[in-house]
C-alpha cells in the first residue's frame, strides 16, 4: 500500500495552523495585561518613593520645609527613576531577538538593579526597621556596658580580696613581736629593737589593711549605682515612643555609667598593695641595738638579720599577689556612639533579612515581570515560526485586505472614453455604477 503523498503536508499544515492559533491566544493575554501594567508598576515606583521618602528624613538634621523639600524631591526621582526604568526593560527586553542584544540588556539590568538598591533599597529597609535596628544597637551597647561594669567589679573585688595576704603578713609580724617580747627570738624579754623592728611592719601593714578595707564599700556603691543604671538603659531599649528621644536619654545614662566603669578600675588596690610590699622591705629603720652586753648586742644584730629575709620573703609574696591581680584581662572601654536608622540597618542588615528582602523586592518585583513577557513573546514568535503572512492574518485583517485590493483594482482599471450617453462625471455627478458582470469577475478572482 503506497503511503499518501499528501498526508505529511497536511500535517505540517495542522501543526502549523495550531501554532498559531497559540500565538493569538497568548498575544490576547499579553494584550489584556498590557492595559494595567502600567499602573502596576507606577504603584510599586510610587510605594517605593514613599519608603524612600520616610528614609532619607531620617538622616536629615533639620525639619525645615527645605529638607521636606530635598525628601519628596529626592524620592520623586527615585519613583521616577525606577517607573522608566522597568518601562524600558519590559518593551525592549521581550522584543529583542539575538543572544548578544539579550546579554547586553541583562548587563544593564543588572548595573540598573544595583543603582537602585543604592538609592531606594536600603533606605526603604531603613524605613521598615530603622526604629528596631536603632533599638538593636542600644541593647548591644547594653550588653558592652554590662560586661565591661561586671569585669571591673571582679577586677576590684580580687584586689579586695588582697586584705587577707595583707592581714595574714600583718599577724605573722605581731606573733613575732609577741614571742620577742617573750623572749623567744633573741634570747631577750622585752620590747628592744627587734621588738619595734617588728612592731614597725605590723603597724604599716595595719594601716594598708584598714585602707583595703575602706575601699570595699566605694567598690560596692560604685556597683550597685552602675547596676541600676544598666536597668534604665534596658528599659530605654524597649519602652515606647520616639527612639530618638530615648536615645538621647541613653547616651545620658552611657556616659555616667562609664564613669563609675572607671572610677572602679581606680578603686582597684593591687597597685597599691604592689607598692607597699617593695616599701616593705625597702624601707626599714633600724633601731640601736639596746642590750647593755656585746653578747646581746650580737645576738640582737642577728634576730633582726633574719627577721630583715623574713620580711622580704613575705613582701615579695605581697607584691606577687598583687602582680597578678594587676595581669588580670581588663574590662573592654566601651563608647556609645549615637547612630542613624539607616546605618544601623546595614550595621545589622543580618538581624532584618526580612526587613531588607521586602525592601529590595519592592523595588526589583519588575524584573520578573520583565522575564515573564520575554517568555511569552518567545513563546509567541515559536508559534508563528515558518508559518505565512496569510496564515496568520485575522479575519478583520483578511476583510481590510480585500478591500484595499479591490480599491486599488479600482484605480488601475481603464476608464473608458466618454460617449453622448455616458457622461463626464463631475464635482457633483456621482460616479458611474458598476457593471452589473464585474462583481461576478472579481469574486471568481
Amino acid at each position: 500500500m503506497q503511503p499518501d503523498a499528501n498526508a505529511a503536508p497536511l500535517e505540517d499544515t495542522r501543526s502549523m495552523e495550531r501554532g498559531v492559533r497559540y500565538a493569538r491566544e497568548l498575544e490576547g493575554h499579553v494584550t489584556w495585561l498590557d492595559t494595567f501594567s502600567g499602573t502596576a508598576l507606577g504603584v510599586l515606583s510610587v510605594a517605593s518613593g514613599i519608603y524612600t521618602y520616610l528614609g532619607v528624613s531620617s538622616l536629615l538634621d533639620e525639619d525645615g520645609a527645605m529638607s521636606v523639600f530635598a525628601a519628596v524631591a529626592y524620592s520623586t526621582a527615585v519613583s521616577v527613576g525606577i517607573f522608566v526604568f522597568w518601562s524600558y526593560l519590559m518593551r525592549l527586553f521581550p522584543a529583542v531577538r539575538t543572544n548578544r542584544a539579550r546579554g547586553g540588556l541583562l548587563a544593564a539590568m543588572g548595573l540598573g538593579s544595583l543603582a537602585i538598591v543604592a538609592m531606594s533599597s536600603w533606605l526603604n529597609a531603613a524605613a521598615l526597621a530603622g526604629s528596631a535596628a536603632v533599638e538593636q544597637h542600644l541593647a548591644k551597647t547594653v550588653q558592652d556596658y554590662q560586661s565591661s561594669l561586671e569585669r571591673a567589679h571582679e577586677i576590684a573585688l580580687t584586689g579586695q580580696a588582697l586584705e587577707r595576704d595583707v592581714s595574714r603578713v600583718r599577724q605573722s609580724f605581731e606573733d613575732l613581736s609577741q614571742q620577742e617580747a617573750e623572749g623567744s627570738l633573741s634570747g631577750l624579754a622585752g620590747r628592744g629593737a627587734v621588738f619595734r623592728v617588728l612592731r614597725q611592719k605590723a603597724a604599716e601593714l595595719t594601716a594598708l589593711e584598714s585602707q583595703i578595707r575602706s575601699q570595699t564599700p566605694l567598690v560596692e556603691s560604685a556597683f550597685s549605682e552602675g547596676n541600676t543604671i544598666l536597668s534604665r538603659m534596658r528599659a530605654l531599649t524597649v519602652e515606647p515612643g520616639s527612639v530618638e528621644a530615648r536615645a538621647v536619654e541613653f547616651s545620658e545614662a552611657a556616659v555616667r555609667l562609664q564613669g563609675l566603669i572607671t572610677q572602679l578600675r581606680q578603686l582597684s588596690v593591687a597597685q597599691l598593695v604592689e607598692r607597699a610590699a617593695q616599701d616593705l622591705a625597702a624601707s626599714v629603720v633600724l633601731p640601736e641595738l639596746d642590750s647593755s652586753t656585746a653578747e646581746g648586742r650580737a645576738d640582737q644584730s642577728a634576730t633582726i638579720t633574719s627577721v630583715l629575709q623574713v620580711l622580704g620573703q613575705r613582701a615579695a609574696t605581697l607584691e606577687r599577689a598583687a602582680q597578678a591581680v594587676q595581669a588580670l584581662e581588663h574590662p573592654t572601654d566601651v563608647t556609645y556612639t549615637p547612630i542613624s536608622s539607616a546605618d544601623a540597618v546595614i550595621l545589622y542588615a543580618r538581624n532584618f533579612v526580612p526587613s531588607w528582602a521586602g525592601a529590595i523586592a519592592i523595588d526589583l518585583l519588575p524584573a520578573v515581570l520583565v522575564f515573564i513577557l520575554a517568555i511569552t513573546h518567545g513563546a509567541i514568535r515559536g508559534g508563528r515560526e515558518g508559518a505565512g503572512i496569510e496564515d496568520t492574518m485575522t479575519l478583520a485583517e483578511l476583510r481590510a485586505a480585500v478591500i484595499a485590493l479591490r480599491d486599488v483594482e479600482a484605480m488601475a482599471q481603464p476608464v473608458p472614453p466618454p460617449t453622448a450617453e455616458t457622461p463626464v462625471p463631475g464635482p457633483l455627478m456621482p460616479p458611474p455604477a458598476p457593471r452589473p458582470d464585474a462583481a461576478p469577475k472579481e469574486a471568481a478572482e
